[in-house]
């Protein structure tokens, strides 16, 4: 039986953090959809079609890895794909109140599949999407904060923004 993983998130933009979490996972998984989830209530800085290129171009060296959009209830999205695990990264603490909330609601909604937790590396326990999102739209210098290949991503869509 295949172990099939499921990484959620908003991953606007995937962070070395995210790609941490990611090939980490990899290495216990079969199979790992980093599955992006789509809320229509929050102005994103990329879209999910940028998203989806941004997550593809910085794990096409994983074969197990596979980059998707879902919508809806993440316990159901796992479900159907037939997984039995949920990966989440944490960076802190602060990070474990949320996401063991979340964990147990899921297991509330299905004792089928399991929330798996990885801490991110030290050196990117500090990132967050949100945080590379501010340095990017206020202008600094983002480059160490996302995969190479994440950053023409970025600054593809800053530009589109800021077009007249």
């Amino acid at each position: 039986m295949r172990r099939l993983a499921i990484y959620p998130g908003s991953f606007d933009p995937p962070t070395l953090g995210h790609l941490d979490v990611i090939e980490r996972a990899a290495r216990l998984f079969d199979e790992l959809i980093v599955a992006i989830g789509i809320n229509s209530s929050k102005r994103p800085l990329l879209s999910v079609e940028e998203r989806i290129e941004a997550l593809q171009a910085c794990t096409k060296h994983l074969p197990k890895v596979r980059v998707e959009a879902f919508q809806g209830l993440l316990i159901q999205y796992a479900l159907d794909k037939g997984s039995k695990s949920i990966v989440r990264g944490l960076r802190a603490t602060a990070d474990f109140e949320y996401e063991f909330q979340m964990a147990m609601v899921n297991r509330r909604l299905s004792d089928e599949v399991d929330t798996v937790f990885l801490m991110t590396k030290w050196e990117h326990s500090y990132l967050s999407s949100s945080i590379v999102r501010e340095v990017a739209t206020l202008g600094g210098d983002y480059a160490g904060l996302v995969p190479p290949e994440v950053g023409p991503v970025i600054a593809r869509a800053l530009a589109a923004r800021n077009q007249p």
